[in-house]
C-alpha cells in the first residue's frame, strides 16, 4: 500500500482495496475478418455463456459473389465439430486434411456461418479452389438474411454427402437420379457453354476473363 508503505497479502484494511482498471476487450481475428456489409448476430445463449452465432447481410449482397478463402488450420484430425456449421475437407500435397478452426483467433469469418438445412434457406455454396475452400452467393441476398452454406455437388462427392440444389432460380436444376440423363444447370453466359456445377463455370470463365 502506497499511503501506509506496507507490503500486504490482498487489500489494505486500513486503506481498502485498489481501483482495478481492466483493459479494453479486443475482438477475435474471426470477427474482425467480418466485411462491413456483414454483422453477427447471437441466435442462442446455452449453458456456461456459450453464443450461437449467426452471419446477416446488411445490405443486399449481389448473386455471384464470392467469399474467401476460408482460414483454418490443416489437421488430419477434426478437434472441434459443430453441427450447425459445415465439416470442411481440402487436398493438399496430395493428402486429404480438414480445415478446423479450434479458436476464433485461429480462423476468419467464415466459421459463423451456419449450414443450409433445406434448399430454400441455402445462399452459399462451398466448393474447393487450389487447395483452398470458398463460399459464392447462389442467388441475391436480401437485409437481415442469415447467409447459410451447403457443399456444391463436386464438393458434396469429396465430402461424401449429398448435394443441395437451389430450385428458386430459373437456370439451376436437382440433381439427375439414377437411370436419368445428366443435368447442365450452369449456363456460360458468354458461349452459351453449359456444366454440372457452379465450381466448373466459375474456372470455365476464369478462361474468358484471361483471354481478354
Amino acid at each position: 500500500c502506497e499511503d501506509c508503505g506496507k507490503s500486504l497479502i490482498g487489500e489494505c484494511k486500513l486503506h481498502g482495496p485498489l481501483i482495478r482498471a481492466k483493459d479494453r476487450v479486443i475482438p477475435s481475428r474471426a470477427r474482425l475478418t467480418l466485411p462491413h456489409y456483414l454483422t453477427l448476430r447471437v441466435l442462442e445463449l446455452r449453458a456456461g455463456n456459450q453464443q450461437i452465432l449467426g452471419v446477416f447481410a446488411k445490405k443486399v449482397i449481389q448473386k455471384r459473389t464470392q467469399f474467401g478463402p476460408y482460414v483454418g488450420q490443416l489437421s488430419t484430425k477434426l478437434t472441434r465439430y459443430d453441427e450447425s456449421r459445415l465439416v470442411l475437407q481440402v487436398l493438399k500435397d496430395g493428402g486429404k486434411y480438414f480445415l478446423d478452426t479450434p479458436n476464433e483467433d485461429c480462423g476468419n469469418w467464415m466459421m459463423f456461418v451456419r449450414l443450409a438445412r433445406n434448399q430454400e434457406e441455402q445462399t452459399l455454396v462451398a466448393y474447393q479452389h487450389c487447395g483452398e475452400v470458398y463460399f459464392t452467393t447462389v442467388k441475391p441476398i436480401e437485409p437481415h438474411t442469415e447467409l447459410k452454406v451447403w457443399y456444391a455437388a463436386d464438393y458434396a462427392k469429396f465430402m461424401e454427402a449429398s448435394a443441395v440444389f437451389i430450385k428458386e432460380e430459373s437456370d439451376v436444376c436437382p440433381l439427375p437420379s439414377v437411370g436419368k440423363e445428366p443435368v447442365d444447370p450452369w449456363t456460360c453466359s458468354s458461349c452459351r457453354s453449359t456444366f454440372s456445377t457452379f465450381a466448373l463455370l466459375e474456372s470455365h470463365q476464369c478462361i474468358h476473363k484471361d483471354r481478354l
